[in-house]
């Protein structure tokens, strides 16, 4: 365990110290919740035209249960964890760039990470007989999403990668509870 653990550091130190003052506002950006609202309006457009309104507010309302489960269930980890956040960290704070806007206490696993995961499994498995070419777009967000908080030092790779499986796996299991909701009345 102690040497994943170093592993995960020195990875960590690699990728972050990659950065240069000249990014650091565009990683921050892409870390904002608010960058986003652009592409959640496209995506509910294309939930509209594709589906009506019915299954757009069914999807809509499943999409918040799924990013409620997902970042409810990372802040249960961090309190149970308590794994300290890199820019909390004595020995990796001092060597990483901290660009973040502020730094919790507990990372493991990464909020950000598990919520764009999730729902881009959650519209991929929606959108996949639709906007096959679209499947990449999709999955660049999580992608961009997750290497921003290494990017701005407030997670390591292991608390992303978790973020990532955990919300890859709850937004499956979404998609199947959005299956069954439209079944079951119709929509």
């Amino acid at each position: 365990m102690e040497e994943l653990i170093r592993l995960d550091h020195e990875v960590f130190l690699f990728l972050n110290n990659l950065g240069t003052p000249a990014w650091d506002g565009f990683w921050r950006a892409i870390s904002n919740k608010f960058t986003g609202i652009p592409l959640y309006i496209l995506l509910i457009y294309l939930l509209y035209r594709n589906f009506g309104w019915k299954n757009t507010v069914l999807s809509v309302l499943v999409i918040a249960l799924l990013i409620t489960s997902t970042d409810q269930l990372a802040n249960l980890f961090k309190d149970g964890f308590q794994r300290l956040r890199p820019c909390r960290q004595e020995g990796i704070m001092e060597q990483a760039r901290f660009v973040a806007v502020r730094c919790g206490s507990y990372g493991y696993f990464s909020a950000h990470a598990s919520n764009s995961m999730g729902v881009a499994v959650f519209l991929i498995l929606l959108f996949r007989g639709i906007y096959k070419k679209w499947i990449y777009l999709i999955l660049l967000w999580p992608l961009l999403a997750s290497y921003s908080r290494i990017y701005l030092g407030v997670h390591y790779p292991a608390d992303i990668l978790t973020g990532m499986t955990i919300g890859g796996i709850l937004g499956y299991i979404y998609y199947l509870f959005h299956l069954f909701l439209r079944k079951k009345f119709r929509v």
